[in-house]
């Protein structure tokens, strides 16, 4: 085990964080939080945790095949339990700007969300990019339970984790070999 300073962690829906850890997509789409400071995405970190919502997800917003999902990370989830698990950790391996709906429509095989919810996405704030963010996602050997305190609730992409914590040791996702080729794909898409 390491003690590592990145004590930061990205939060997505609980049902997108397992899709990322089963190797169904290695990509986000990020525009900012409500509760963000400036209201825009900005990456904060190149390595984080993944830390699993689980307030805000719609199944009419998940492609067919992945709407069962939501119904399963509720399963292990209460809001009364006052801890939140987490099981993964990732690492950026590009941060992709994407301005026009040309560009989104061309990776829409390549994530678990619905086109009109992606589109609404790149509209909200129209001037500002929405970001795909390309993560090597590892999970963690032993998952960790945090407290879920006040500071990492809202609609925000980012909390800094006010626990010092042990990273187990953790196993990619994904071979080597199989990332790469889904990160040729991702590219290829969008003519890169």
């Amino acid at each position: 085990m390491t003690i590592i300073n990145e004590d930061v962690a990205l939060k997505e829906w609980a049902v997108a964080v397992e899709a990322l850890s089963e190797g169904k997509q290695i990509l986000v789409l990020r525009k900012g939080g409500i509760a963000e400071e400036t209201r825009d995405f900005r990456l904060v970190s190149p390595h984080f945790y993944l830390l699993p919502a689980y307030e805000h997800q719609k199944p009419e917003l998940l492609k067919e095949a992945y709407r069962g999902g939501i119904a399963r990370t509720l399963d292990e989830w209460s809001p009364e339990a006052g801890t939140v698990r987490i099981r993964a950790y990732a690492e950026v391996v590009d941060d992709i700007e994407i301005h026009d709906q040309t560009k989104l429509n061309r990776i829409r095989e390549y994530h678990i969300w619905t086109d009109a919810f992606a589109e609404e996405r790149l509209k909200w704030r129209r001037v500002k990019p929405l970001h795909l963010l390309l993560l090597r996602v590892s999970l963690l050997n032993k998952p960790i339970d945090i407290p879920m305190k006040a500071a990492y609730t809202g609609c925000k992409s980012w909390v800094s984790l006010e626990e010092d914590l042990l990273r187990p040791g953790t196993r990619p996702v994904l071979s080597d070999r199989e990332f790469h080729a889904h990160v040729s794909e991702i590219k290829g898409a969008l003519g890169l």
